[in-house]
């Protein structure tokens, strides 16, 4: 496979992180093509993903498109994808494994284009090579993409596999984690770069606070990662691969070496959270920029220094009692009130009734999804005795 060969490639998001992803896509110099809701589109060669899958924080996956046409029926599905050259692209002994996204009248069954378009490459291969791939659910090897909307269907490979959001340092999830990509998100759309001190109670897990020390340092996420789907191409440049790696890490090491980090301080008021962070943010290699403790939120250290101060508490849906709440949500008002002036405050909430109840007046009110709950970062400009909302 011609590795040089540039294409249309989508890198998709979750709902709402699209603007955050495309400010990450032109910094690297790539030009923007259209921009959707849950993804955006530029022309990068095969050898340009690996840098895209190096980089990105707030994507999910990097989709190199194979072949586009039109499509009125699962025998036209067959017959197109298997025009492609798959003895090309896939080893007879690689595994595969189809996702398809599916919203046409002639399908009834999502699967079945899955199938269909699975048994058009093996049998591609087989007839070409005498051996057929496996294939499978699992997205550790070769991941095709089928998008089929109307009469139209696009054919990508999934050169990141498994979600990018999956950064591997994760070990120890806790309860109710925030995904990496959309903590990332959350941290940049905050501002905070590391010259600032960072207060994140309420840490749970530790996914924000690693997040933030990543940015902070410059570090690529995708250098946590050992596996990508464009690994197992055949082409696959190896060198090219390795060169990139090598040189990704050098320059994130000497940025790093150069900025004069803040404290990133996160506590929670239970230990096994606590412990969970630490071990997480270990496995990440930024447990030495983290301070953290167990306390309750209202005990947590506070630097002189004006910073940013970003709380991420129970929506009071999956965890938690809603009359508690009420509760908890009033002292993070007094808490930002009593504790945090000069610092810009974040509440990450999921529910509109609990946040009327920290009692301050928000600057902003960002939109964003977890998972499928429709969420708010409210912004509060914390002054001495900030002003009640009105």
């Amino acid at each position: 496979m011609d590795m040089k060969e540039k294409s249309t490639v989508l890198i998709t998001c979750s709902s709402g992180l699209a603007p955050y992803l495309q400010a990450e896509i032109e910094e690297l110099g790539f030009q923007i093509g259209p921009v959707h809701d849950t993804g955006v589109e530029t022309r990068a060669t095969l050898n340009e993903t690996m840098l895209l899958n190096l980089k990105l924080r707030t994507a999910y996956n990097v989709l190199y498109l194979l072949k586009e046409f039109r499509c009125m029926d699962p025998n036209q599905l067959y017959k197109n994808v298997g025009l492609v050259e798959w003895e090309k692209i896939i080893d007879s002994d690689e595994y595969l494994t189809v996702i398809s996204r599916v919203n046409t009248m002639s399908i009834k069954n999502s699967m079945f284009p899955s199938v269909k378009t699975k048994d058009a490459v093996v049998d591609r291969i087989l007839e070409k090579t005498g051996s057929r791939p496996d294939s499978g659910p699992e997205r550790d090897n070769i991941v095709l993409g089928l998008y089929w909307y109307q009469e139209n269907c696009r054919l990508y490979l999934n050169t990141s596999g498994r979600k990018l959001s999956d950064r591997t340092y994760r070990k120890i999830p806790h309860k109710a984690p925030l995904r990496e990509s959309l903590a990332a998100a959350l941290i940049l759309e905050s501002g905070y770069d590391g010259t600032m001190p960072l207060v994140l109670p309420m840490c749970g897990s530790g996914t924000l606070a690693i997040e933030a020390a990543l940015i902070a340092t410059g570090r690529s996420p995708g250098l946590l990662r050992a596996n990508f789907c464009f690994m197992h191409t055949k082409g696959f440049d190896k060198t090219a691969w390795q060169n990139l790696r090598r040189q990704t890490l050098n320059a994130d090491k000497k940025n790093a070496k150069k900025k004069n980090i803040k404290p990133i301080i996160a506590t929670d008021i239970d230990p096994e959270a606590i412990d969970a962070a630490k071990k997480n943010a270990l496995t990440a290699g930024v447990e030495h920029l983290i301070e953290f403790d167990v306390c309750d939120f209202t005990e947590t250290t506070i630097p002189e220094e004006p910073g940013i101060i970003m709380l991420n508490p129970e929506y009071g849906m999956r965890l938690g009692d809603t009359e508690e709440l009420t509760q908890t949500y009033e002292k993070i008002g007094d808490f930002f009130k009593q504790s945090c002036p000069g610092y810009t405050g974040y509440i990450f909430t999921g529910n509109p009734d609990l946040a009327k109840k920290v009692g301050l007046r928000t600057s902003r009110k960002i939109p964003f999804f977890n998972g499928d709950i429709d969420c708010r970062l409210l912004k509060y400009e914390l002054y001495e005795g900030s002003r009640k909302k009105t």
